[in-house]
């Protein structure tokens, strides 16, 4: 399993927003600057994860973005679902049965667990970690 481009981006930019001050101010600008994500990718990105309760946005003079929690409440897994989607391991994890094998895989009612234990595993790496 690999990360996708953007999920690496966001977890590169998440990393460089923890090292900062709690509460900081955080612009695409300057988080594409410090990280070398392209600012349309970056600004992609800080909208995604706003959207997903990692990022809060504040408007105005001295607007931009802040952590909305903890670094050490962010994990790893919630960056990278936030980015990519669920953890689905498989197609029919996704609850699809467009798979030829469908009606009769014995190991299609294990995927889930699979998944599961993904997302625990990068559940288990907290944006503290990373940044430090």
């Amino acid at each position: 399993m690999r990360l996708t481009h953007l999920a690496d981006y966001a977890v590169v930019m998440m990393t460089a927003a923890a090292r900062r001050e709690p509460c900081a101010r955080l612009s695409a600008t300057d988080l594409s600057q410090d990280t070398g994500v392209p600012l349309p990718t970056a600004q992609k990105l800080m909208q995604r994860l706003a959207a997903h309760g990692l990022l809060v946005g504040h408007r105005g003079a001295g607007g931009g973005y802040a952590l909305a929690r903890p670094v050490g409440e962010i994990t790893l897994a919630d960056i990278v679902e936030a980015v990519e989607g669920p953890f689905a391991m498989t197609v029919c994890s996704e609850g699809r049965t467009d798979c030829a094998l469908d009606a009769h895989c014995r190991v299609k009612p294990h995927m889930g667990i699979v998944g599961d234990k993904v997302r625990g595993a990068l559940g288990a790496v907290s944006l503290q970690e990373l940044a430090q």
